[in-house]
This record gives C-alpha cells, structure tokens and sequence, in this order.
C-alpha cells in the first residue's frame, strides 16, 4: 500500500496517485477501475482534462463492487481558468463534482494563477494567438470563493497548483483568510527539482505534489530535440542497480523527497509498474545526483500566457 502525508487540514494524503492528464475518454474508465483494484485511493482530475465523467463511471463502479468505499479515495480536481471570476467557482465546482458522480471532493486547486476570459473555449485566444486574460478578478478573490466551497462542505481541503511562492505569500497574507492552502501541485523531476519552492511550501506547511514526473513524454507539443528523462541514460544506470525500471526510480526520487507524486497512464502494466516504488529506497548518495541533473527545464510551461503579470515562471520560484 501506498503511505501518506498528513495535509494541515488533518486528511491523509496519499503519496501516490494516478494523474488523468491525456487520458483518453475512451480509455480512463479501465485505467481508473485497474489502479483501484491495484490499491491507488488517490485520483488527480481536472475539469480542463475533459475526462471527469469517465473516471466518475470508474469510481462509481468500483464503490458499487463494494472494493473501496469513498470515504477511502482522495480525489482532487482543479478549477480551470476560465472560472476564476467569484461567481463563477461554484458552479464550476457542482460540475466536476456531477461529472465525478461525488458529493465532495478531497481537494480543489486552482489550476493556474492566470485568469482567463470567461467563456466556454478553455483557451480564448487573440488574433496573434495570445490567451486572453482577465484583469478583472485576481486569484486572491477566487481564493475568498474556494473558501466558501469548503465551509459550504463541497470540498474538504483546497490549494493551488504552478503557484510561485510569491503568489502564495499574496493568499497566506491575505486579510481575514479562512483556509490556508494545503497543497501546491507543481512540475517535478530531476530536470526540474524545484529545490527553493519546495522548502518554501514545506516551511509553510504546504504539501508539494510533483506532477509530470516522468516528463510527460506524452505532452502534445513535444519536440524531438527535447530531453528525455526516461531515455536518460545515466538515470537508467541507477534504476539497473537497484533492478527497477527508470520510471520506478523516477517516482521514488519524489516520495522520498516527502512529495506526492501523479504518474498518468492508461495502460494496466504500467499503472501496476508505477505503484510498485513501495519496497526499495534510493541511497542518499543517488538522491544527490538525481538532484543534480536539474538543468530548469519545464516541460509544462504555458508560453502562450508569458505575458501576464500573473505568470508564474518569471520568479527563479
């Protein structure tokens, strides 16, 4: 089984989810009902993957076997951008929630600290094809919304995800805050490991969950120049030491830095080979070197929104 880390809300979190990001409609449903009969309890989600009511059938499904209850799974969602706007976060959230087929999620994150225009393209673009962002709300006054949501008892825990810490300093030193938040979900990986921000969160008393752990060899815009951690072959000599996979050591690199970590796959091998991380540890010594190779790549940087005041990337964290 899969540990935990205690979020400051009092919940257990497990350190090992199953990520849903390109995970095709077709095929989330058996990658979700797979990974909770191999024991995940922890699926991300987010309203922007376009695959919530799948992995709600899944879910569903699997409570119905009687193979977990709900209270058992922590589920996360994300609110997308395009929702920021006060009045708009409830009812985005009753529709991941009615998608999901749940009463509650365990935790809700703003997916980005960038607004965009509201409307019903996920991504409003201009005619030089730049997002087109909102200035008339700040993700301080979406924040006062999340925080409704949690003593309304539709969420349980809320946090942020691609926040830097100057960003979560704005909603820790926000007059009169309810809720802090509990996590800051955030690209991680030995070519990104986020030293600074990550003693930052923990300081704070924030959970890090690493997402793209494995690089996201799958990310759409993907160039053929671009590094490849699974192809690294100086991280495959450490995986063969230790008989494991690339992939094994590139998940336990995070949970033994005290992180939750979110590999996505739909295929059944792969999501058994991913939980499989629990019965070897990484010396110190290769802990090191992993973190040496960072070299600040991101694979997930969100270019078209560079622009924004509110992007977060500009910031060395």
């Amino acid at each position: 089984m899969a540990g935990h880390l205690v979020l400051s809300n009092g919940a257990k979190m497990p350190v090992l989810g199953l990520g849903t990001w390109k995970s095709p409609p077709g095929k989330v449903t058996e990658a979700v009902k797979v990974a909770i009969d191999l024991g995940y309890r922890h699926i991300d989600c987010a309203y922007v993957y376009q695959n919530e009511n799948e992995v709600g059938v899944a879910i569903q499904e699997k409570i119905k076997e009687q193979v977990v209850k709900r209270e058992d799974l922590f589920i996360v969602s994300k609110l997308w951008s395009t929702f920021h706007e006060k009045n708009l976060v409830r009812d985005a959230c009753k529709k991941t929630l009615e998608s999901l087929k749940l009463d509650y999620l365990d935790l809700y994150l703003i997916h980005w600290p960038i607004s965009f225009k509201p409307g019903n393209e996920f991504l409003p673009l201009d005619g030089k094809g730049n997002v087109i962002t909102s200035d008339t709300t700040t993700f301080v006054d979406t924040w006062e919304a999340l925080e409704e949501l949690v003593d309304e008892g539709l969420v349980k825990a809320i946090g942020v995800s691609n926040f830097n810490h100057l960003q979560i300093e704005r909603i820790l030193n926000k007059p009169g805050l309810k809720h802090k938040p509990v996590v800051n979900q955030i690209e991680v990986h030995p070519y990104l490991t986020q030293e600074k921000l990550i003693q930052y969160c923990q300081s704070k008393g924030i959970v890090v969950t690493a997402y793209s752990p494995l690089g996201s060899p799958d990310r759409p815009w993907a160039k053929p120049e671009d590094p490849s951690l699974l192809e690294d072959p100086r991280i495959k000599a450490i995986a063969d030491k230790y008989r494991k996979s690339t992939a094994q050591v590139l998940l336990r690199f995070p949970i033994q830095r005290n992180l939750v970590v979110i590999p996505k796959s739909v295929s059944p091998e792969r999501i058994a080979e991913n939980f499989q991380v629990f019965d070897f540890e990484l010396s110190s010594e290769d802990m090191t070197t992993l973190l040496s190779y960072n070299r600040n790549w991101r694979f997930c940087a969100l270019v078209s929104c560079a622009a924004n005041s509110d992007y977060p990337f500009k910031e060395e964290f």
